[in-house]
């Protein structure tokens, strides 16, 4: 069976975490050439998706885009106590005042909660939640297979239709073709006869129009 290289597959999970959006791109390539894109937190995962990746496509300049939207209505928060004490300890000798630790709250915490990775949000991947990511890129890698072989039905019936128009066309070149030889080769004589009959060596002759 003909498939195309070119070929597209999606895949949309909603889990409890998070909400995942897979796409899946084909092109034409003589070998497997993969590029991923995903969220960080399974990077690690990356060298068992090309397998997969590898084993059912085979060929094509593959694209694989990994989404990965937190659905959670709180998200998880981490506050770096130990950064925020030693910006507090900072910011006390800069001024040359001392704080009470209402003046803190009020004046200097707020400052220092928007500084570089005092407060970070964290993300958590578990194995329960890649399980049904490898689902979704498995779904979106049989959408592609589907696209692929559709389109190789198009294109196996656009060359059959080439092959029947070209043996038809063959069918009514054979016989002008033998009455053009003949009309070649009596138009040589006929002009080599004007030249001179007695100098025309026949077996030449017909090597020449071979």
């Amino acid at each position: 069976m003909i498939q195309s290289m070119t070929g597209y597959g999606k895949a949309e999970l909603n889990l409890p975490n998070a909400n995942f959006t897979i796409e899946i791109k084909s092109l034409n390539s003589k070998q497997i050439d993969i590029n991923v894109k995903m969220s960080s937190l399974y990077r690690d995962k990356e060298i068992g998706l090309r397998k997969l990746i590898s084993e059912k496509l085979q060929r094509g300049k593959i694209e694989l885009s990994i989404w990965r939207e937190v659905s959670s209505l709180h998200p998880k928060y981490n506050l770096d106590i130990h950064q925020i004490e030693d910006y507090i300890v900072q910011i006390k000798k800069v001024t040359g005042t001392k704080y009470s630790e209402e003046g803190v709250f009020k004046y200097i915490l707020p400052s220092i909660l928007k500084m570089p990775n005092v407060v970070t949000k964290l993300e958590e991947g578990d194995e329960i939640e890649w399980e049904e990511v490898i689902k979704g890129v498995k779904f979106a890698i049989n959408n592609l297979l589907q696209f692929r072989i559709a389109e190789g039905k198009k294109l196996e019936k656009d060359i059959s239709s080439r092959i029947d128009k070209l043996s038809s066309l063959l069918k009514e070149i054979a016989p002008l073709s033998t009455r053009r030889i003949e009309k070649v080769k009596k138009s040589l004589k006929d002009k080599l006869t004007e030249i001179d009959s007695k100098n025309i060596d026949e077996n030449r002759f017909e090597q020449e129009l071979i």
